[in-house]
């Protein structure tokens, strides 16, 4: 796999660069982390050579003097809202995460619910979570948030909520997704801190866009195209370049939001430490790109990928067409289109062929393998099996699974456990090909291969299963499909 980002200089430099931050403040620093703090698998397809757990990696060389706390929305309790990427509520996720940060070592003393109104499910919340020992604090909604500036910076404002108790100088602030009120809570502990005669500072980790690279760069137009619901856009900001007469990508909710801030931070301090929404900013991720061109081929598979995303969304209701538009046009910026993608290409011409659904995947050599559905397997089953052959130098007319064990499994699929497609799925296959592994070499070799399949790009003619989707997933690969359903 070609790489494109150098993991080892993140993580010493990234590190260096909050621990300065912490010293211009004195005693405590807020720092309000954007995106997901771990399984950052945008920053792994964009960037070839981040881990997706890079971030922890980073704040692991900070944890003696780091805390972490946990916001989440009383809004979001009441509409049990889901991670689509995991299946799991936010509230579900708050503790999946406190465990996660734990495991590794980490201090995580509280959980913060915003926006509460007097909501019972919130209540309810707060009484399970301090059953398990978990410290549990309440911000309360503002009238006005965040432009009525006299309100919010006032004793009935930030003053009435909750006073978070924090140990170390550096306070983490992360939430199981965007709209949590993570920056509310960072402004309401530096209010409070400031009552108490405590010098707190603010800071924001935010992965995408990145500031020093180009408004344009294929890497921002990919994070663009990751956002397409929300509906946010990329821009130079204004403020720094009148400030210091250079040129630096933020996205338009931090440019919006930024006088505002700027006059919180006066009534707070007395003047703001910031002349810009990118000073705000500690991310050093754009001076560790190694090569700007991997990344930017990287960056232009994940925008088609997110279309794909997108027209499966809208396949499924779950959208209207505007996500489906945006992300068009940004693929017009970066002069591509579909057949850029050369899986999907190849996987299209085999189902043009065979006429059923096929696949295809592009290794990392260049070379395209193609698969097709039969009898006996999916086209997603077919495919890695036919990848992996051809990495392990295994003659492609050798049947690695015989007819003869798959029969018994679509019999059990399909009599016992009652499913209408008898067809075998990947982990099926990967099951069998384990089992066969015990006494051939062959199925041995096949299965070593399979962690070449990382940073590969597959396409599908249909929509695939969840399970197939999650394979792949697992094996690193980039996966597309078309609006599709299986007949």
């Amino acid at each position: 796999m070609k790489y494109g980002f150098d993991s080892d200089k993140y993580l010493k430099i990234q590190s260096e660069h909050i621990k300065e931050r912490i010293a211009t403040f004195g005693d405590k620093l807020y720092m309000e982390f954007g995106g997901k703090l771990f399984d950052d698998h945008h920053a792994s397809r964009v960037l070839p050579g981040f881990e997706p757990d890079n971030k922890l990696k980073m704040l692991d060389q900070l944890k003696d003097d780091a805390e972490i706390v946990i916001v989440i929305s009383a809004v979001d309790i009441e509409k049990n809202k889901m991670r689509a990427d995991l299946g799991i509520t936010y509230d579900m996720d708050v503790l999946r995460l406190r465990d996660e940060f734990l495991s590794r070592g980490f201090t995580v003393n509280s959980v913060v619910i915003t926006h509460y109104n007097g909501q019972s499910s919130a209540d309810s919340y707060r009484s399970r979570l301090e059953w398990l020992g978990i410290k549990v604090y309440y911000h309360h909604t503002i009238e006005g948030y965040p432009n009525n500036v006299a309100l919010i910076d006032s004793d009935e404002g930030f003053g009435k909520n909750d006073y978070v108790e924090t140990t170390r100088p550096l306070v983490i602030v992360t939430a199981p997704g965007p709209g949590s009120g993570k920056m509310a809570v960072c402004l309401s502990q530096l209010y409070q801190e400031n009552q108490r005669g405590v010098k707190a500072g603010y800071a924001k980790f935010e992965t995408f866009p990145i500031w020093n690279l180009p408004l344009k760069h294929p890497i921002n137009i990919a994070y663009e195209a990751a956002t397409a619901d929300l509906n946010d856009v990329n821009m130079i900001d204004p403020f720094h370049l009148e400030a210091y007469g250079k040129t630096a990508v933020n996205y338009n909710r931090d440019i919006e939001i930024f006088p505002v801030l700027q006059a919180l931070f006066e009534g707070i301090y007395g003047e703001s430490p910031y002349k810009s929404p990118t000073d705000m900013g500690v991310n050093m991720i754009g001076y560790c790109i190694k090569d700007d061109e991997v990344c930017s081929e990287a960056s232009k598979q994940e925008v088609i990928r997110r279309y794909y995303e997108a027209l499966g969304r809208l396949a499924d209701g779950q959208r209207n067409d505007n996500e489906v538009n945006k992300i068009r046009l940004l693929m017009k910026q970066l002069n591509i289109n579909t057949d850029y993608r050369r899986a999907t290409v190849a996987a299209r011409e085999r189902k043009e062929k065979s006429g059923v659904p096929s696949s295809a995947i592009e290794l990392q050599d260049g070379t395209l393998i193609s698969a097709e559905t039969s009898a006996l397997l999916g086209p997603s089953a077919a495919l890695i099996l036919n990848a992996v052959k051809h990495l392990a130098g295994i003659d492609h007319q050798i049947k690695l699974i015989p007819d003869y064990m798959i029969a018994p499994i679509q019999k059990t699929k399909v009599s016992f456990l009652h499913g209408k497609n008898p067809r075998l799925h990947t982990d099926e296959v990967l099951v069998a090909l384990s089992v066969l592994s015990i006494n051939d070499d062959n199925c041995r070799k096949a299965l070593a291969c399979l962690p070449l399949l990382n940073g590969c790009q597959v396409h599908s003619t249909v929509l695939l299963s969840e399970v197939d989707r999650k394979i792949f997933k697992k094996l690193g690969v980039g996966l597309t499909c078309d609006p599709v359903r299986k007949n």
